[in-house]
Order: structure tokens, then sequence, then C-alpha cells
């Protein structure tokens, strides 16, 4: 991926350092080492708490999550991991400014905050290895870095472009978020059971990844980002996390009305739709016959 020397964001809060918190609890429940694993890493690629992961694996019950509020902003290190992340995070602020524009509207910049162990965010506490997630309550994007790392060994899934795909998708929330689109799915997964409020999920999710698809496509028109291998490394990234191939590795089988992400080729196939066409028309999950 062709990143290096273009703009870095302003929008970047780094709060590693500050001390964060140890691990998380499990409660009585009993689960595999494996499952845990799966959780954890699934759980970076997902933006969602590593529980929420497991509810999906074990079938347990969603947990609650308390609203607090963020430490004071501080400049990011210059450290190469850091430059990158920022200078994604910037690359998806003009390519979505643009859009909005376009339909005479303006894009609000998410921020994006850098931290390890926990932090305190408007959805809850932040953990570690729940890696980049999107709160709409402060309109913020949190990762720990150093789980990139761990997503190349367990799921052999590595390049910058993969990584910038994840961070695309986080932002893809943020879009979301500005449109409306999530409240009015979290509203009607209110009114409905557990297996229809999954299917939202997995069409919320999967129009996420439509929108990180989107965003490549104007970006490589304009800057010429990709280079030759880029983009399977990404489709090899939601492959790797689609519900079905999670579960089958955690439990070897899958239960579909629990998934609430997509499944492998689902994922692929919205994240293509956007990449190709580069149109928002085109991700409308909520419309689509055949996810």
């Amino acid at each position: 991926m062709r990143w290096d020397g273009n703009r870095e964001s302003e929008n970047v809060e780094d709060r590693r350092g500050d001390g964060g918190g140890g691990g998380f609890g499990f409660g009585g429940r009993s689960i595999g080492l494996g499952t845990i694993v799966v959780a954890l890493v699934a759980s970076y690629f997902l933006g969602v708490s590593p529980m929420t992961v497991l509810n999906v694996l074990t079938g347990g019950a969603p947990s609650a999550v308390q609203v607090q509020q963020g430490p004071a902003a501080s400049p990011p290190a210059s450290d190469q991991m850091t430059k990158f992340v920022s200078t994604v995070l910037a690359d998806t602020e003009d390519t979505w400014t643009e859009i909005f524009r376009a339909q005479g509207e303006n894009y609000e910049k998410p921020r994006l905050v850098l931290f390890s162990g926990s932090t305190p965010t408007a959805c809850g506490t932040g953990q570690s290895a729940a890696g980049p997630f999107y709160c709409p309550g402060d309109q913020k994007i949190y990762i720990d870095l150093s789980f990139y790392r761990l997503m190349q060994q367990r799921f052999n899934v590595s390049g910058e472009f993969a990584q910038a795909y994840v961070i695309a998708h986080e932002v893809g929330h943020h879009v979301q978020h500005l449109m409306g689109i999530s409240d009015k799915v979290d509203n009607a997964r209110r009114r409905t059971s557990e297996a229809q409020a999954n299917a939202l999920s997995v069409r919320l999710e999967l129009q996420a990844d439509c929108f990180a698809g989107v965003w490549a496509h104007h970006a490589d028109r304009a800057r010429s980002i990709l280079e030759t291998g880029d983009v399977e490394a990404a489709l090899n990234a939601a492959s790797a996390i689609g519900d079905d191939a999670l579960q089958r590795q955690a439990q070897g089988h899958v239960v579909p009305d629990s998934f609430t992400h997509g499944t492998s080729a689902q994922r692929i196939r919205w994240f293509r739709r956007g990449i190709e066409n580069g149109q928002l028309t085109t991700c409308n999950t909520f419309e689509a016959k055949q996810l």
C-alpha cells in the first residue's frame, strides 16, 4: 500500500502510557482457551468487545456497559505504525469529505484514540483485546496497535492494506452513525427477536465492509494507494473473520442464527462490491434480497 509521505490526520489522540488496566473476566461461564483466543483476535477485526464475540460463539447474554469520559488528549507519538494509522485516517477523512460534499452534506471527522491496556469511553471501558471499535457516543475509533501482531500470528493475515481495511471498516460505522442508519437499526433490534436482531446486525456490518470498499475505490483513484496484492490481503482478512469461519474454528460447527457480522463469503462480496463500484447506493444491504 502506498501511503508514506501522505497527509497525516490531526484527529489522533494518544493515550498509551496512561496506565490502562489488566484483562477482563468471564464470570462463571466455562469457556475453552481456544475459544477465548479466537474471541480476542476476532474482536479486534470486528470492532466489538471480546465478550460480544464470546456471546456469539457460546450463546451467552450480552453484558451492559456504562458511559464514561476519556482522559484529556495528548499528541500522538511519531513511530512508524502511528504514522500509518494517522495517514489512513487522513485518507478516509479526505475521501468521505468529498463524498458527503457531493451530496450537499458536511462530513464530521471522527477521532482516533490510541491506547494500551484499557481506557474509558462513552460506550464503557475499552479493553486492549477489543482492538479497533467505534463508539457512537463520543464518535471515536479506539485502537490498540499491538493487536495487529496477534492478528497476523493467529490468522496469518498481514499487509498494510489489510490493516487499513480494519480502520476503514470502523470509519464505515462512523459514516452509518452520521447518516442515521445505526440509530434506526438499534431501534429496530429492540423490537425484534434475538435471531432477527442478529440478522439486522449482519446487514449493518456488511454495509460497513462495503463502505470500507467505497473508501478504497475513491482513495485509489485520487491517490493511487493500491499495490499488487493489496486487495487480496483485504479479502483474506474479510474471509478470516466471517462468523462461520470463527465459529467453525472455535467449536467445530456453525450456528447461522447467532451470526452478527456475516459469513466469510458475504464479507468478501460486500467489500468487493464497494471497491469495484465506489457508490453508496450499491451498499444498501438492508434492501438486498441476497447477502
